[in-house]
């Protein structure tokens, strides 16, 4: 059976989430809270698997706050963020502050019981609507990383040159140890500054070190 606690400033709301997930052969509510700090109380009594918390509870403590502080005091507890709102840095911040899950309060009851039964099993649940929005931020951002990867910008042979620059060879060694002309490396050289925007040396090793290129 998984035990829950509801915590909403809402009388209407606790008991509606109440009635549904009662009605759940495997799922029980034992508590409700009308915000953050009771729901503190209550998880320390009733010792709940899940904490079902809305994120705005005036006048009382929101679930942002409570969230963090019953996750340091209480590691074992999983816990669901209601909301109105579909805010991806509120989803982030909620996230990093402990919760496991993150639903619309307009959502489908089948979703609050899919969440319920994911995040009670070990898993992670964010609405759909949010996940996409949640991938689609992750790959603009891997695209602006992927802007400042050496593997990207630089070729094969150029990942070669670079970290035996940075190490010290000189034109000559580095064209023998590559069985390639010396001016090929220093053609090579010249490609490398221009495509990293370097001016020097100093700025090869830096990057070098930085992308830690010189334990290939």
């Amino acid at each position: 059976m998984i035990k829950l606690v509801i915590a909403d400033d809402h009388t209407v709301v606790r008991s509606g989430f109440s009635m549904l997930i009662n009605h759940q052969k495997d799922m029980e509510v034992v508590a409700t809270a009308s915000d953050g700090t009771e729901a503190y109380q209550l998880v320390g009594k009733y010792e709940p698997q899940i904490l079902l918390m809305d994120v705005n509870m005036p006048p009382g403590e929101g679930g942002l706050i409570a969230t963090k502080k019953i996750k340091e005091d209480y590691p074992n507890i999983k816990i669901i963020i209601l909301t109105m709102y579909e805010d991806q840095e509120l989803l982030y911040i909620l996230l990093k502050n402990g919760a496991s899950g993150y639903i619309l309060k307009n959502a489908q009851e089948e979703d609050l019981f899919s969440a319920i039964r994911t995040v009670f099993n070990g898993g992670v649940y964010i609405y759909p609507k949010m996940a996409t929005s949640l991938v689609q931020d992750f790959l603009t951002k891997h695209a602006e990383e992927q802007q400042d990867n050496p593997f990207t910008i630089l070729s094969n042979r150029e990942l070669e040159i670079l970290p035996l620059i940075a190490k010290g060879y000189g034109n000559k060694e580095i064209a023998e140890k590559l069985f390639i002309s010396v001016k090929t490396v220093e053609a090579h050289k010249a490609k490398i500054m221009e495509k990293l925007n370097f001016k020097g040396k100093p700025d090869l090793v830096e990057y070098a070190l930085k992308k830690r290129l010189l334990t290939f």
